[in-house]
């Protein structure tokens, strides 16, 4: 009976040394990762906007002919050869305030004008990150609806 009690005292505790394991390094690590690949990426040539969904009404063709320079300094800018907008972004890491907390890395587009640009203003959710496509999604809080962005990179 003894031999039961302190085996099963081990058990128990090998169990909690294990289960409270943190591997929050290495998590931070992969997210820095993550985030300098996506940094990297679009800091490469100019995007496009290949799919804008703003609660179920597809606005693509408000972005047709821009392209978009994800620069230095994180200055945004879209332009189309005759316009020329100027906002900015960033791509954080911060699961306090988002809509998705088992998706911790925001990737963030702040344009003031026009409206059809500032509405694309928002810390995005990201769907899908490759050297070439950038998928995101925002879900508004309030019942506001999905919002779900997409970037191509333009072959040069």
């Amino acid at each position: 009976m003894k031999k039961r009690l302190i085996f099963g005292a081990l058990a128990m505790a090998l169990f909690f040394t294990t289960a409270c394991s943190s591997d929050d390094d290495s998590n931070s690590s992969s997210t820095s990762e993550t985030i300098r690949q996506i940094v990297n990426a679009v800091h490469s040539g100019t995007w496009r906007i290949t799919s804008y969904i703003d609660s179920g009404t597809t606005k693509t063709n408000d972005y047709a002919g821009y392209n978009f320079t994800f620069g230095a300094g994180d200055i945004l800018i879209a332009n189309n050869g005759t316009n020329n907008y100027q906002g900015t972004w960033s791509v954080t890491h911060d699961d306090s305030n988002d809509d998705n907390p088992g998706n911790d890395i925001d990737f963030n587009i702040s344009f003031t004008t026009p409206v059809t640009f500032a509405d694309l203003s928002d810390d995005w959710d990201i769907l899908e990150s490759t050297s070439t496509k950038i998928r995101l999604v925002d879900v508004s809080g309030g019942g506001g609806g999905t919002d779900y962005l997409t970037f191509e990179k333009n072959v040069e």
